[in-house]
């Protein structure tokens, strides 16, 4: 994922107002999260955590869970109270380490990636 963001995706998600926490080991960009206004109206919270990726080699170290809260202290600097999250519903890890933060589940709904269509979860934290 992080190879797969381009320069102008990065200026562009800033451009639009999201912050983005970076984690950096030995040099090397190793996982990430950004966030900002929550854009889902149905979920009763401020902010968003809009992606967050470790690199596989990086997880189960308890880097997601410093990226989580880089991303939820963000969120509340700008004033922004609550925290939602979406995973797709067939990324059981991802799935799990919201439940495991204490994401509560709050919403379903899909995403379109060309002709496929999957199925998605919120978690919200209040």
């Amino acid at each position: 994922m992080i190879e797969r963001r381009g320069p102008s995706w990065w200026a562009g998600a800033i451009r639009r107002g999201s912050r983005v926490s970076l984690l950096i080991f030995a040099g090397e960009t190793v996982g990430y999260a950004s966030s900002g206004r929550n854009r889902a109206s149905s979920l009763a919270v401020g902010g968003e955590i809009y992606e967050l990726y470790l690199k596989p080699e990086y997880q189960g170290l308890g880097l997601g869970r410093r990226l989580f809260s880089a991303a939820r202290s963000e969120l509340a600097a700008r004033g922004l109270s609550g925290a939602s999250a979406w995973s797709l519903a067939g990324n059981e890890p991802a799935c799990g380490f919201y439940a495991r933060l204490g994401g509560k589940l709050a919403a379903r709904g899909v995403e379109h990636f060309g002709d496929i269509t999957l199925e998605k979860f919120a978690y919200v934290w209040r």
